[in-house]
Order: structure tokens, then sequence, then C-alpha cells
């Protein structure tokens, strides 16, 4: 065990966006991962990508994706490409034994993650997606609160929300509304995060049906930046949620139960970097004359050494050690909620396409 948390994960970053930045900062900051490659289609653009983030010294630019995968020094690849291009490399990535953490949404549809995934079962490669949110120990704390039948008793409604406000460069000219690279546009970028999070609220049993609500918006090329779907289980469990490009920031998380409440306004990215908030109320009633609450819900802080992303790394980095040094096999929980994840948001796809008729979710 002492080999496995001394063990340094050396990764290649493939692609310079946006998110790479945030990404390799993480990597930076965990404990047992450093980059050593960068690749571009143009190596200059690696090279300054590495200059511009202070990577390590030596840290290689590469001027094409293959590079990289044929870098014998790269244990694990971070890709952060447009979805379009994630079958591709990341199953490349996988025949080369690379390790791979890949940004989300994964794919386009759950038969293109299938081959994703094959190919890493097939090659003993560990994979995660990069949903940041899932490695904060807020995430664990809450997870205790709803675990508790006297305080929260059964789970019956969650309601998720993620929208930002996008300026006219953003609508017309980002990757996450052009059909050819992203075309899940709001659904894949902020959708994924709500449907993850009432996947994790209702401990990864999956909807029966999915409703997209009316009135989603499109761009002139088809790609949604606004929508919203129901979810209803066969136990009587339902869930809504609603994403944006086109509304104020708001990350907001609501899990309902018989007995308790818990609620929070950042879910996705806290409100600061070493802490989280949330509330939960239990057995809450009202004053005597119906002038206030009573229990008041308690006011919960969960502090963090390490911010969530890096805290990411840190846990795939190990991950990937313990399959270096002892021959472990991958963990295959990470790829299971990746799935899931990506069937529902293909049946809220699905229910929009059909005229928001109702939509089973298969397995």
């Amino acid at each position: 065990m002492a080999e496995n948390q001394t063990l340094t994960i050396r990764f290649g970053i493939i692609g310079c966006a946006e998110i790479a930045r945030k990404v390799s900062r993480a990597i930076a900051l965990a404990p047992n991962a450093t980059v050593v490659a960068v690749g571009s289609r143009d190596a200059d653009k690696a090279r300054r990508f590495i200059s511009a983030n202070g990577l390590p010294e030596g840290t290689r630019a590469h001027g094409s994706y293959e590079a990289v995968l044929d870098d014998e020094s790269v244990d694990a690849v971070y890709l952060p490409l447009p979805t379009s291009l994630h079958v591709r490399w990341a199953v490349a990535a996988a025949e080369k034994g690379k390790h791979i953490l890949l940004e989300k949404p994964t794919a386009v549809c759950v038969a293109d993650l299938d081959r994703i995934l094959g190919a890493c079962d097939a090659n003993g490669v560990q994979f995660m997606d990069s949903t940041m949110w899932m490695h904060h120990p807020r995430t664990a704390k809450m997870r205790e609160l709803l675990s508790d039948s006297e305080r929260f008793g059964q789970l019956r409604a969650i309601n998720s929300i993620f929208t930002f406000s996008s300026d006219p460069d953003f609508l017309k000219n980002d990757i996450r509304v052009k059909p050819d690279l992203d075309s899940l546009g709001a659904l894949g970028d902020l959708g994924w995060y709500c449907i993850r999070s009432i996947l994790w609220a209702a401990d990864y049993e999956l909807p029966k049906t999915a409703v997209a609500l009316r009135g989603p918006v499109l761009n002139e090329a088809g790609v949604l930046i606004a929508c919203g779907s129901s979810f209803i289980w066969e136990d009587g469990k339902v869930a809504t949620f609603h994403c944006s490009f086109l509304t104020h920031l708001t990350m907001e998380l609501c899990v309902m139960g018989s007995k308790g409440t818990l609620h929070l306004s950042d879910f996705v990215v806290p409100f600061e970097e070493s802490s989280a908030p949330f509330t939960f109320a239990s057995n809450s009633g009202f004053t005597e004359l119906v002038t206030g609450w009573q229990p008041l819900p308690s006011k919960h802080i969960v502090t963090t050494e390490l911010p969530q992303e890096a805290r990411m790394v840190a846990e795939f980095a190990r991950l990937v050690s313990c399959i270096k040094s002892s021959g472990s096999k991958p963990e295959s929980s990470w790829p299971a909620k990746t799935r899931k994840t990506q069937l529902v948001l293909d049946a809220v796809k699905t229910s929009i396409e059909k005229g928001f008729e109702p939509v089973e979710i298969g397995s």
C-alpha cells in the first residue's frame, strides 16, 4: 500500500481547451500526479499552453494527439476534446494502454460510450469521467445524511438546476453550440451535471421514464441551448431538472425525503474553493402561529485542503497506481456511473425529438 501511495502517475493532456487549464492545475496540486506531455495539432500551441500554465520543466510539447499516445512516459491521459472526438481518441488511448480521464459529456450517445468502455475493459485501463463535484468531501457528508432513515426518511423528490447566462460570442462561436463538435449543447454540458446529481441522490437507481419538458430552446443550427426533463421511478419517486445557457448562474440541488430535505446552491462549483456549504432540515414543522420553522434547518460547511478537481485527479491517480504497482483490476463503479448518466441523457434527448413523449430508460 505504501508503494501505491508514493507512485506518481504521469499525465498527458490531449488538447488545449480552456477546461484543460483548470485540470492541469489540479494535476499539479494532486500529491500523486504530474503532467509530462501536452498534445495539440499545433506544437507551438502546446508549447504556449505549457508556458502559460506553469507546467513542470521538461513537459514535452507534441504536435499531434498520436504523439502523446506513443509517448512511453505517459501513464494516463486527460481528454478535454469536443464530444464528437471522444470515441476516436479515447478508444485509441485505451488501445495504447493509457488510463483515461475523460471530459463530460463523455459521448454523443450510449452506443458510442459503450465503444469507449469496451476498449477500456479489453485493455485493462482505468476510466473516469471528469465530474468534479463527485469528489468533494461535502458530497460524502451529504450522502451520510441522505442515508439516515431517521432524519431523512425515504427519498420522494429531487430538483436540480444548472444555468449560466452566455454572451453573444459564446452563443455563436463556442464549441458547445456547434452541431459537428458538441451536438448535445446545454443538455450535454450542463444537463450532465443535473442528471448525475439526480442519480447520485437516488443512489444510482435508474428512473423508469423520462419526459422532456416542453419549451426547449434551440439555436439556428438545431443545438439545444436550454431544456429540462422530469423523471419517474416505479416506486413513485420523481425528479426534475433544468439547464440553460440563457439564464443567470444557478446551481441548485434540492433532495426531499419523507422526513428531511437537503439543499445547496453551488453543487457543481462551490462558492469558495476551500469550503462548501449546504443545509439540512429534518422533522421540521411550523411554529405555533405559522410564523416560522421549528426546528430550523441545520447549516453545514465542509472544508477541504485540496479543491475538488485535485481530489478527482488524486483519486484517479490512486486507482491507476494500484493497477500499475499491484496488478489490481480497474475500479468498475466509475464507468458504471458514467453509463447510467449517459443512458438518462439519451432518454431526455429522445423525448425531445419525439415531441415530449415519455421514454422508458433501459439498461
